[in-house]
């Protein structure tokens, strides 16, 4: 495979996904096959870009039992940590239980952000789990029925938790913290990735996504 516009050969494409999809550093992966560092980190930024827009393509509304949560991402800063936290980027999440994850970066994690976002990405009458963070409190007066637990007394009780998006949180920043740095107007293909990741894992699946994905942008 070789896609448009590209410089490098069959066997350096090829290589280049494998190793992308194995979670190898763009730098690093340059090395192994000899190509150019900056031609490598292209070719992953072209990877990343490809994926979010099929993400987008596919995206669904889930239905039936749905876990949401924020989380905070990057950020060299010491101090606070979590909420409120200083040079961050704030993250909001949805899994539907049993099936897949949908997150994006938000501009803050204050209610009339993230109750449009679950109104539009999750169909009424679904039951919604959360934590006791007070931006959630509106959903108990919506179409959703609202499930919340409270982590300063425990962290589950029988099926009210939060443990499935709370396991994507602790996937993605392992994925990511292997990079040095994210530039900020690039962390929406990253976090994208980490998704694509959980939603169409394990790595073989994921190398047969993306060969497919990736076939509209190839030549012969």
């Amino acid at each position: 495979m070789r896609l448009r516009h590209s410089k490098l050969t069959h066997n350096q494409t090829n290589r280049l996904i494998e190793h992308f999809v194995a979670g190898t550093p763009a730098r690093t992966a340059s090395a192994l096959i000899g190509v150019n560092k900056d031609t490598a980190a292209t070719f992953y930024h072209r990877l990343r870009s490809v994926i979010a827009e099929k993400l987008a393509e596919e995206a669904g509304e889930p239905a039936g039992e749905v876990e949401v949560d924020e989380s905070y991402f990057g950020g060299v800063r010491k101090g606070k940590r979590g909420r409120g936290a200083a040079g961050k980027v704030p993250v909001f999440g949805l899994l539907k239980r049993g099936g897949r994850v949908f997150v994006l970066p938000v501009k803050d994690t204050r209610s009339d952000t993230l109750i449009p976002i679950i109104a539009c990405k999750v169909q009424p009458d679904s039951v919604v789990f959360t934590d006791s963070f007070r931006a959630y409190d509106q959903l108990d007066v919506t179409d959703f029925h609202h499930m919340r637990i409270n982590h300063s007394k425990l962290f589950a009780d029988r099926e009210n938790h939060i443990n499935g998006i709370e396991n994507f949180w602790n996937q993605a920043k392992r994925h990511l913290r292997r990079y040095n740095g994210i530039p900020r107007q690039h962390f929406l293909l990253f976090i994208k990735e980490c998704e694509w990741r959980f939603n169409y894992g394990p790595p073989d699946a994921l190398l047969r996504t993306l060969r497919e994905w990736l076939k509209p942008y190839s030549r012969s």
